[in-house]
């Protein structure tokens, strides 16, 4: 089982940039599939970026160019760089760990949630 703990959200003008991080427990992290998804009030939580336990990375197309996610291992850390922030990126941002042998780009696939961090992109 694992643990995770977000921070680093906020409130940022468009065009600004945010870095959310992700803490996690356990001594078994390089093996999870590592996520983050975001959610706006009465909308499903989606997709934003992963960084599978093998290293490859995907990104939702609305973020390709402007987000990054990285992941140490040895620090059992996720993180997300968020550059060039639009007012539609502001949701509630969840890092998301997965055990099971293929990742997936929906949310009911994923075993474990952090508490979520706001992110608000003023206009």
């Amino acid at each position: 089982q694992v643990q995770l703990v977000e921070s680093g959200g906020g409130l940022v003008q468009a065009g600004g940039s945010l870095r959310l991080s992700c803490a996690a427990s356990g001594r078994t992290f390089s093996t999870y599939h590592m996520g983050w998804f975001r959610q706006v009030l009465g909308k499903e939580r989606e997709f934003v970026a992963i960084h599978d336990a093998i290293g490859d990375r995907y990104y939702h197309d609305s973020v390709k160019g402007r987000f990054t996610i990285s992941r140490d291992n040895a620090k059992s850390t996720l993180d997300l760089q968020m550059n060039s922030l639009k007012p539609e990126d502001t949701a509630v941002y969840y890092c998301a760990a997965s055990s099971r042998s293929l990742t997936s780009r929906g949310a009911r696939d994923w075993d474990y949630w952090g508490q979520g961090t706001q992110v608000t992109v003023s206009s």
